[in-house]
């Protein structure tokens, strides 16, 4: 793994991290509010499976992922987040690379993810880790969606990526 860019630092999150990626939350997704998508108890409870990237303090990355009771082989990214400044300079790749790796030592050969066909640079960004978007039931613009995924209305696009 290459190292991380920009004398920037990582560290696992903790449960006051919450506070703040739901503070940047909007500014970061050109004004989409997607707060509500990442709950609290995802950082009260995967703060050991989750990462924030600071620069001098500031928030300027986190991800959020766990490996999953239910599927003993699988890890899942729930939600990733970069600042817009720091966008295309490897810091997404170095999150997942970071979440991949504890996924190979804990026996985990297979990561999930979803994102919603909205978000270009998202798709984009997963194709070119080595995902793969899992077949759906409709398409979106081209792409293969699962409609009605967490709700009516709320297409996904799912990604896998075996490790």
């Amino acid at each position: 793994m290459k190292p991380l860019p920009r004398n920037l630092a990582l560290r696992k999150s903790e449960p006051a991290d919450h506070a703040r990626i739901i503070a940047v939350m909007t500014d970061w997704w050109g004004g989409r509010d997607l707060r509500s998508s990442v709950p609290r108890l995802f950082l009260n409870h995967f703060c050991d499976t989750s990462f924030v990237a600071e620069k001098d303090g500031e928030l300027v990355a986190f991800l959020v992922g766990f490996l999953s009771p239910a599927r003993p082989d699988e890890g899942y990214i729930h939600f990733a987040g970069i600042h817009p400044a720091y966008r295309k300079i490897g810091l997404g790749r170095h999150l997942f690379e970071t979440f991949f790796d504890l996924c190979r030592k804990n026996g985990r050969r297979v990561v999930r993810s979803c994102t919603s066909p909205v978000n270009r640079g998202s798709v984009s960004f997963h194709q070119c880790i080595g995902f793969s978007i899992e077949p759906g039931n409709s398409i979106a613009d081209g792409i293969p969606v699962t409609v009605d995924y967490n709700r009516p209305g709320d297409p996904k696009v799912r990604f896998v990526k075996q490790l």
